[in-house]
């Protein structure tokens, strides 16, 4: 059974609903089940910009508000898209779906659009620096953009990212200059590159934003629910604590009976000392 209380201290990312649900269904049905706060997934039939004229829009940003409910971010499944690409079509059709999607979140009143900072060919990347290249002219081209919007941009470590750590993510953004973008800190990411969770949550704090949450091992990559794999959670909010991070932690779990493992991981947290959020 479902324990409002304790769920209204997390947000919750609609990954795991993007097949079978629109974002407006899914939002509706958390909410009554005492969630307050969302990271909503970009993806045709859940939430599509071409799919949304502006009276839909107003809808769901009116019914969010009036039910005091919270837009976090926006998110999009990031094998799809690569800003850093060695292609100039394919970083022009990403960017292309980015406008969309940073105006989408601008009307919608998401405080930020989560961006993966590109991927390399997994046989023979492309250079380093001319990969930073690439994800340096998106920056100068979508940060404005999105400021402009009323939105902001927060960038996520990825496996899968030609900046897989959050050191070399941190010196990539430092190198652009920008102190107004975001991170995203993931824990089953960091965990799967075998980063120290610990010393990474405080290594990027000056810009952390949010915090994923699901579970992995460290030999195959998933997304699961609390408990699962090997991730430590344990260590987790004495350095959030720490650093002053009061935000909902974002519960982004992929499994097919999303309701159930959302649950369970909320009930393993409460478990491991993850208290309510503050702000």
């Amino acid at each position: 059974m479902s324990d409002n209380a304790a769920n209204a201290a997390f947000a919750v990312n609609t990954y795991s609903y993007t097949l079978h649900e629109r974002a407006v269904d899914c939002v509706r049905k958390l909410a009554g089940r005492g969630f307050r706060e969302f990271e909503l997934m970009m993806y045709p039939g859940h939430l599509w910009p071409g799919e949304m004229d502006p009276a839909a829009r107003r809808s769901l940003r009116d019914g969010m508000s009036g039910e005091g409910l919270v837009l976090r971010t926006i998110n999009m499944p990031n094998v799809d898209l690569n800003v850093a690409a060695a292609t100039v079509e394919m970083r022009q059709m990403t960017l292309g779906l980015l406008r969309q999607f940073i105006a989408l979140a601008g009307d919608l009143g998401s405080h930020a659009v989560v961006l993966g900072p590109g991927k390399p060919n997994p046989l023979m990347p492309m250079p380093k620096a001319q990969m930073l290249e690439h994800f340096h002219s998106a920056l100068l081209e979508l940060v404005p953009l999105a400021r402009n919007c009323g939105t902001s941009i927060v960038v996520e470590n990825m496996p899968f990212a030609f900046l897989p750590g959050i050191a070399d993510l941190l010196a990539a953004l430092d190198d652009h200059g920008d102190a107004s973008i975001g991170v995203v800190y993931d824990l089953a990411n960091g965990h799967f590159v075998k980063e120290d969770i610990a010393a990474s949550l405080r290594l990027c704090a000056d810009r952390l934003q949010v915090v994923h949450v699901s579970d992995t091992n460290q030999t195959l990559y998933r997304h699961d629910a609390v408990g699962l794999g090997t991730v430590d959670f344990s260590v987790v909010p004495p350095v959030l604590r720490e650093i002053g991070f009061t935000r909902r932690p974002v519960l982004e779990i992929i499994d097919a009976q999303p309701d159930a493992s959302i649950e369970r991981s909320v009930s393993q947290l409460r478990a491991l000392g993850w208290g309510p959020a503050r702000a």
